[in-house]
């Protein structure tokens, strides 16, 4: 199992960045990237701790920690010099909050995100054909979620990079204990969007060779 959209106490999630760890371990996960909340009004706070607390626990951990942070409601301008930044300080996976269908993200977030190199648009919502053709040229890969409302269009997500060659993968946007996805929670997630058995096999190909370039 790999998830690379997860949350602790460093925005709105429930746990220190130790505890989330542990929980997956048991889980038997591969990786997990923390990538809570922010703007630029904490990309400079969270980042850092997320980076240093890796470094201490993954010398202890079978699953590997990776630091990485969700640029979240962040105004579509704003988008290239943010993710630069956080490059510059040490994340590993640059998460774009994408326009979720539950939440009122400003229009023109997910092309800016594409444009801006981000490595995931989490719950892109009604992305359009021409972002998701974006999205395959520039490598961003397209979030099936797990998540509770933003989930309401996995499906249309998962048919648009069908027909586009878009890139997927399955996170969970964990918050707490409780929406850490198991093995087969994931899998349903996936077949549930209408991916099928061969397709979600090579989706945690893919994850797998994502993971391998960053550690």
């Amino acid at each position: 199992m790999i998830d690379l959209h997860t949350h602790t106490l460093f925005s709105d999630g429930e746990l220190v960045p130790a505890e989330h760890l542990r929980r997956v371990e048991v889980l038997g996960y591969e990786a997990i990237a923390i990538t809570d909340h922010a703007d630029s009004s904490n990309l400079d706070f969270i980042i850092p701790r997320i980076v240093k607390v890796a470094e201490d626990l993954n010398r202890y951990s079978r699953t590997r920690l990776i630091p990485g942070i969700e640029l979240t409601h962040v105004p579509p301008a704003m988008f290239a010099e943010l993710v630069a930044l956080a490059r510059k300080l040490g994340a590993k996976v640059v998460v774009a909050h994408g326009e979720t269908v539950v939440e009122p993200v400003m229009a023109g977030t997910n092309r800016a995100a594409i444009a801006a190199g981000v490595d995931i648009l989490a719950h892109p919502g009604f992305i359009t054909r021409e972002e998701a053709l974006l999205a395959k040229q520039q490598g961003v890969y397209l979030e099936l979620t797990g998540r509770k409302g933003h989930s309401l269009t996995n499906g249309y997500v998962a048919k648009i990079a069908a027909e586009t060659g878009a890139l997927l993968m399955v996170n969970a946007d964990a918050h707490g204990p409780g929406d850490f996805l198991t093995a087969e929670m994931a899998r349903m997630v996936a077949l549930g969007a209408g991916l099928s058995e061969e397709q979600y096999t090579q989706l945690r190909k893919v994850m797998s060779s994502f993971i391998t370039k960053l550690v």
